[in-house]
């Protein structure tokens, strides 16, 4: 979890020191402005979710549906966290989790029938939370305005590799998350405009939350039981 945070920030422009930000090229901000639409294209997207927090941090293994706007994973757990493992489905507004002390690999492909607890989604002040619905709005049924985005802050301010791809890193808008995000996501984009990572920022976390995409099979989410309400 600690790797792919300080990778985030390993950021190389054409030689070897750290890159300058600039401006975005016509080409950069189209494929940046069409990034959560090829996202909401592909119907859903299998991700990585990494959590930090002061006292261990969670990472969430799992698939997003763009489309219905529904995840669901293996969520684990170090440290003082380690007793949040299990599963995890949540929308843009609710949060299933089902306790387990030993959580599988990958969330089986259909949620288990019971066991499942309820609550609302935070909309700020609690990391998990604000992590899921970040990755939520990674989606976007129509492109974003590119014309918009430069004044938004949207930068370009360097290059990586993310398993193999090459990437070009950028500044972007917070996606329109219900988070308590920074004022700009960093979002990792192919030369086809696929997103495969994002970065974000957020008050209740000491380090960014990170999203990778593309590091198991996407699953299609299919939805859990009701569950009933957290103590």
């Amino acid at each position: 979890m600690a790797a792919a945070a300080a990778a985030a920030f390993a950021l190389l422009g054409d030689g070897d020191g750290p890159a300058t930000p600039r401006a975005l090229t016509s080409d950069e901000v189209n494929r940046l402005a069409v990034s959560r639409f090829l996202n909401y294209q592909a119907g859903g997207r299998a991700v990585t979710i990494t959590v930090p927090s002061a006292d261990g941090g969670l990472v969430i293994t799992g698939s997003v549906d763009y489309r219905t706007h529904n995840g669901y994973g293996v969520v684990r757990g170090t440290g003082r966290d380690a007793s949040s493992s299990g599963l995890i489905q949540w929308t843009g507004t609710t949060v299933l989790v089902r306790p387990m002390a030993q959580p599988p690999t990958v969330a089986p492909k259909s949620p288990p029938a019971s066991g499942w607890h309820r609550r609302p989604l935070q909309a700020s002040g609690m990391s998990l939370d604000s992590s899921l619905a970040i990755a939520l709005h990674l989606g976007n049924d129509r492109p974003d305005n590119a014309a918009l985005l430069p004044q938004n802050g949207a930068a370009w301010v360097g290059r990586d590799r993310v398993r193999g791809r090459q990437t070009d890193v950028m500044n972007g808008p917070d996606a329109g998350t219900v988070a308590s995000a920074s004022p700009t996501v960093r979002y990792w984009i192919g030369a086809d405009g696929t997103m495969y990572r994002v970065q974000a920022g957020i008050a209740s976390a000491p380090q960014p939350v990170v999203v990778d995409f593309d590091t198991h099979a996407y699953v299609p989410v299919q939805p859990a039981s009701a569950g009933t309400p957290a103590p």
